[in-house]
């Protein structure tokens, strides 16, 4: 037992000394993210050597149960991919430009504007695509109105890491936690829709009294280039594939279809027609920047953690963490101790570790509060500091590539108020649900 848990910290603590100092890695022009290498060892040495029984590791991934991580992995790519393109398409710039046109008289009808149009977009894709697409449109517009770009930035990560929370397709963790214990995507939305929605308007509420004095200052100049739609037809197209994913998966329960076949089903119609569209127009610059920004990394990320997760629970250790939160005769006290201690995990560990490791924590548990809890805990971890998701690292380094300063000691000084609030509102809500 000993051998895997050193090994396991190890890899653990290498992850996050990769992701803080040495985030990606360049060789002969080929760049990678360095985060799931260290894991990725890791899983190799306990799979090389007879640390543990591998039997149940082996049953689990080639089964065809929810347990298998290549569903998982598979459903969450596959969202990815159809949000990608339409991104690629140029969807969320040209929403995005329509809106500051409109509002662009005064920034807090703009920064409310912002909030609702990332707050909608997140919930029917994922957060961290509309992170990645908005912040350098953000970094953009707040130059060319010479307007302070924080209140905007930290408004949308917060957004983003709130009302993700809503679809089980918003954040990989829900995608997880939801599939492996059963929960259909009806469900799942009938439970999380209070907690998101309560959760948002509080948190809403607190950027508002934290940036107030910012957000009341004038845009004396705001002019921006007119954005269009990029590509119009790819853009219907892969809108359109997103929509009937997400209408299929809301039904999924009562036509018979796993989550996971429904989105792999249209992602491969989208890339097809995409690859047919490239071959007819004789440009490949859609295929190959939807696939191009597909998080790959992600697939050996998760993997190596399973292998990991399942070498540690091999030894009981998950099962005992189990037994000692049993030990509390509240129920409601046992959820808001899984809400609170996932969200503090997410900044040791990260939050889909921490969503594996909770995964095996909560295994065989009839009480679906308490994975509720877990899930709201995994997308408020990555409000309190950048460890928390791969999505805030990745901000932070678009920010400081950009040279705007927001530090991690900024990041934690507004993330510990805001994610106080949040769990608040999230204690409230699990008295409610």
């Amino acid at each position: 037992m000993i051998p895997v848990i050193i090994i396991a910290a190890i890899s653990v603590i290498s992850m996050i000394i990769a992701i803080l100092k040495f985030p990606t890695l360049k060789i002969k022009g080929f760049q990678t993210d360095t985060f799931y290498i260290p894991i990725l060892i890791g899983a190799l040495i306990l799979l090389i050597f007879p640390l543990f029984d591998k039997s149940e590791l082996i049953e689990t991934i080639t089964s065809n149960s929810s347990l298998n991580p290549i569903k998982i992995l598979i459903l969450f790519i596959c969202v990815s991919v159809m949000s990608i393109a339409l991104d690629e398409a140029g969807f969320f710039s040209f929403i995005a430009y329509k809106f500051i046109v409109k509002f662009k008289s005064g920034q807090i009808k703009l920064f409310i504007a912002l909030y609702i149009l990332i707050s909608l977009l997140t919930i029917f894709t994922s957060n961290d695509i509309v992170i990645l697409t908005f912040t350098p449109f953000i970094l953009y517009f707040s130059k060319r109105g010479n307007i302070n770009p924080i209140p905007y930035l930290v408004m949308e990560f917060v957004a983003a890491n709130t009302y993700s929370m809503i679809l089980s397709i918003g954040n990989p963790t829900n995608i997880y936690l939801s599939s492996i214990f059963n929960i259909s995507f009806i469900d799942y939305f009938i439970h999380m829709i209070i907690p998101g929605l309560l959760i948002g308007i509080m948190t809403f509420g607190i950027l508002l009294i934290l940036f107030w004095k910012k957000l009341k200052e004038p845009i004396n100049v705001f002019e921006v280039e007119e954005i269009k739609l990029k590509n119009k037809l790819l853009c219907i197209v892969s809108l359109l594939h997103l929509s009937l994913t997400t209408i299929l998966l809301a039904i999924s329960n009562y036509i018979n279809l796993e989550m996971w076949i429904i989105c792999l089903s249209f992602a491969s119609s989208l890339i097809i027609f995409l690859i047919i569209y490239s071959i007819i127009k004789k440009n490949s610059y859609y295929i190959r920047g939807s696939l191009r920004r597909v998080p790959y990394s992600l697939i050996p990320f998760i993997l190596s953690m399973f292998t990991i997760i399942m070498a540690l629970d091999s030894y009981d250790i998950f099962s005992n963490i189990r037994n000692l939160i049993d030990n509390i005769d509240n129920e409601k006290v046992k959820s808001i101790v899984y809400l609170v201690s996932s969200d503090l995990s997410c900044n040791i560990v990260n939050n889909i570790p921490m969503t594996l490791a909770y995964g095996s924590i909560l295994n065989g548990t009839t009480n679906m509060t308490y994975v509720y809890a877990t899930i709201i805990g995994s997308n408020l971890g990555a409000m309190l500091t950048p460890i928390g998701a791969l999505a805030g690292i990745m901000w932070l380094r678009i920010l400081k590539h950009n040279e705007i300063k927001y530090s991690f000691l900024d990041f934690m000084k507004n993330g510990v108020i805001l994610t106080g609030v949040a769990l608040i509102g999230a204690i409230i809500s699990l008295l409610i649900i």
